[in-house]
């Protein structure tokens, strides 16, 4: 049996495949303009790396905000329910997961078989976003990975009072302007994500473990602030930036044995 999950965001696009209950491919590729691009180049990546084609997966379940424009997926599921299948799958324990996209974020709780119970969703600005975090970091000259490491070099903390990611980013440029040092400013940026992630769990209630999905996932600053407020974040073995299209492929293994 082996099942793929396409995940399809909107900065990149991810597969992961499946064969009898282990990860035996996966792919990151950067997003088209063309989901139908993103979604091709992503499974054609998976694919060539233990050397399938198309027709050798059994199933396969597209999900992401490109979800209904995959031309080979059998169905989709919204990318709620397949980050916390994915988080549960790669750790049992895991009751809560933070998921931050590249446009909104997430906090889904999750019971003891890996289905939502409940969620929270910020949608309507890109603030606590990986959009968010990529605008200050042009902002300040810096590339979007520079984030996590320099601002674990703060020697103190600057506050970002603005929610707003316009009225934040001129925030930004008037504390570079002041002379204040990138570390101190760049801890500040993490702690403002962290804090509006922290607010979204707290409204949804705080259950161990908790993990955290997503490419912002690699930022050890916003980690350590947010564990500062809420207790262990439980980092999963993989990319975190794949576990929306693993938890797509667990439970296209469902899908396919009810399609029989």
């Amino acid at each position: 049996m082996i099942t793929a999950g396409c995940d399809i965001g909107s900065l990149t696009g991810k597969v992961v495949i499946i064969k009898n209950g282990e990860i035996i491919s996966k792919s990151i590729v950067p997003a088209l303009p063309k989901v139908v691009q993103t979604a091709m180049n992503a499974m054609n990546q998976a694919l060539k790396e233990v050397n399938l084609k198309l027709e050798d997966i059994d199933y396969i379940l597209g999900t992401g905000y490109g979800r209904w424009k995959m031309p080979f997926a059998n169905s989709s599921i919204t990318e709620i329910s397949c980050h916390a299948m994915g988080a549960y799958w790669l750790m049992p324990t895991i009751r809560t997961v933070i998921d931050i996209g590249g446009q909104d974020s997430k906090v889904i709780s999750v019971d003891d078989q890996g289905r939502v119970m409940d969620f929270v969703m910020n949608d309507k600005c890109a603030a606590g976003s990986g959009r968010f975090l990529e605008v200050m970091a042009t902002a300040l000259g810096l590339q979007l990975g520079d984030l996590g490491p320099m601002g674990l070099q703060a020697k103190s903390q600057v506050k970002i009072s603005s929610q707003c990611t316009v009225f934040a980013e001129s925030e930004v440029v008037s504390l570079i302007s002041e002379g204040m040092e990138l570390p101190d400013i760049v801890a500040g940026i993490n702690q403002s994500v962290a804090d509006r992630l922290g607010s979204q769990v707290k409204r949804i209630g705080v259950k161990k473990d908790i993990t955290i999905t997503g490419g912002v996932a690699k930022n050890l600053g916003v980690i350590n602030f947010l564990e500062a407020e809420l207790g262990e974040i439980k980092m999963l073995s993989v990319d975190p930036q794949l576990v929306g299209a693993i938890g797509a492929a667990v439970i296209a293994i469902d899908f396919l044995k009810k399609s029989h």
